[in-house]
């Protein structure tokens, strides 16, 4: 487990743009009943999460179409939070950082760690924004 003052900043770097944070199974399993777009990033200490993932994801928020809800996990912090939102991005391997977009439920977008480790920002959010433009109102 992560000192909370060493997450802390990390943790708002998405909040601060309208995340919310699901630190329980009950908050991951009322979470993933919304109806609409459901975008879930798996957050993390990495470099990669401090300077793409992270970055990415807000960037991509400035599009016209956006999901309606945004949820985020803290890997290493929030295990069992964690570990149920990674089940419902089965069949991908577990990765940190991650993003996932769901629609009424359903995976239709995975972003893995893969996707993210080496890549700029901006190639994270562009990524985003047409997964947003295809699924979002």
């Amino acid at each position: 487990m992560y000192p909370a003052e060493l997450v802390k900043p990390m943790r708002e770097d998405l909040t601060s743009v309208g995340f919310t944070e699901l630190h329980t199974t009950d908050d991951v399993q009322a979470a993933m009943k919304k109806e609409g777009t459901t975008l879930v990033v798996v957050n993390s200490v990495c470099g990669c999460a401090a300077a793409n993932a992270r970055p990415g994801a807000r960037m991509a928020l400035q599009n016209a179409k956006t999901p309606d809800n945004l949820y985020t996990v803290f890997a290493g912090v929030d295990r069992e939070a964690t570990e149920l939102a990674r089940n419902f991005m089965v069949p991908f391997p577990p990765s940190s950082p991650s993003m996932a977009l769901f629609k009424d439920g359903e995976l239709v977008h995975m972003l893995e760690r893969h996707h993210i480790e080496g890549r700029p920002a901006e190639l994270i959010a562009d990524n985003l924004v047409d997964a947003f433009n295809e699924y979002c109102q």
